[in-house]
């Protein structure tokens, strides 16, 4: 498996090109007085993919989109999104990205279809292409049957959805999505979540700050963990989680009274240091570095002591695991 250090994930900035990248963050640094935000963060995000950033509270993630996004100028450091420097150029930064925050920024007096029509002439679309453009987008995003009901009378989920879409009325090259399923419903979330993949399915690059880990290892190819203004740890979820220990196998006797026949029956399959602390407990955790293999293994050899069940399964850690071995936060305070 390739290294999570940050410093191995990438080649060294002299040898990329940072136009190659849809956001190429090196070094960058921010603080508010004495309070030092970023602290050289780096990381980079492929043309058409999902790139989730967990953190806790105060980490840098809203600082770092911020910078990214040009409402807020970095101290130091080199950041380039879609090919446009955003010191430099943070025009060309504001004509290739859009972005959404926890609360959708619409019009309540309007219709979803009259606020799709305004930010197409804001963003200097003619009144017929406007038009045109917020049907396409109605439909896309299942909205006709509602567009033109003010946006006063729409669910929650409705109104995330009429809020990403104007975000698209221009198509951007990066997206920037800001806990965008805060305070929904899980089936207003899973609306949101086939959004984002219907993003990356056209080639847009997404941005999704999010405090559901469940959210990040579904929905990203790739996850950054952000913790005192550093970037922490990079990888895949499968990476991240096989940096916590990767796959064990848990065993749960029918009569926590027998879990230390268990042990005994499991043999060399349970590592000393469960061992020790299996006194009062009802299951036992054991690596399977050999997955499915050692959970066969390890059902044999209870099968043959005749050992009774209440469970047993072949388990990986959750990005929950990944995010409190990490940074020592629990994931509810990303």
């Amino acid at each position: 498996m390739p290294s999570l250090n940050q410093a191995d994930s990438h080649p060294s900035p002299a040898a990329v090109d940072p136009s190659d990248y849809a956001v190429f963050v090196d070094n960058v640094r921010k603080s508010f007085g004495d309070v030092h935000a970023l602290r050289g963060v780096s990381f980079r995000a492929e043309r058409a993919s999902v790139l989730g950033i967990l953190g806790p509270n105060g980490a840098g993630k809203t600082t770092t989109v911020k910078i990214l996004s040009t409402l807020l100028r970095a101290d130091a450091g080199t950041a380039v999104v879609a090919g446009h420097d955003v010191q430099k150029d943070p025009a060309g930064v504001r004509r290739s990205i859009m972005m959404t925050g926890q609360y959708a920024a619409l019009d309540e007096n309007l219709s979803g279809r009259e606020n799709l029509e305004l930010f197409g002439r804001l963003m200097g679309l003619t009144k017929s292409a406007a038009r045109k453009r917020a049907d396409v987008l109605l439909e896309e995003f299942d909205l006709t049957s509602a567009g033109r009901r003010a946006v006063s009378n729409y669910s929650g989920g409705m109104r995330r959805r009429v809020d990403i879409a104007c975000g698209l009325v221009v198509r951007p090259e990066v997206v920037f999505l800001d806990e965008p399923t805060t305070g929904l419903d899980p089936r207003s979330r899973q609306g949101v979540w086939d959004l984002v993949t219907a993003l990356k399915n056209q080639g847009i690059t997404v941005l999704l700050t999010t405090q559901y880990l469940e959210e990040a290892d579904v929905l990203s190819d790739n996850i950054i963990v952000i913790d005192k203004g550093t970037v922490i740890a990079e990888g895949t979820a499968d990476e991240l989680k096989a940096k916590t220990g990767g796959s064990y196998c848990e065993v749960v006797p029918l009569d926590p009274k027998h879990l230390s026949d268990a042990a005994t029956a499991l043999g060399d399959l349970v590592p000393a240091a469960v061992l020790v602390e299996i006194n009062g407990g009802d299951r036992i955790s054991i690596p399977a570095p050999d997955g499915a293999a050692t959970l066969t293994e390890a059902l044999r050899r209870l099968d043959t002591a005749d050992i009774a069940l209440a469970d047993i399964a072949l388990r990986r850690p959750s990005l929950d695991d990944v995010f409190l071995s990490i940074t020592g936060h629990s994931g509810g305070n990303a």
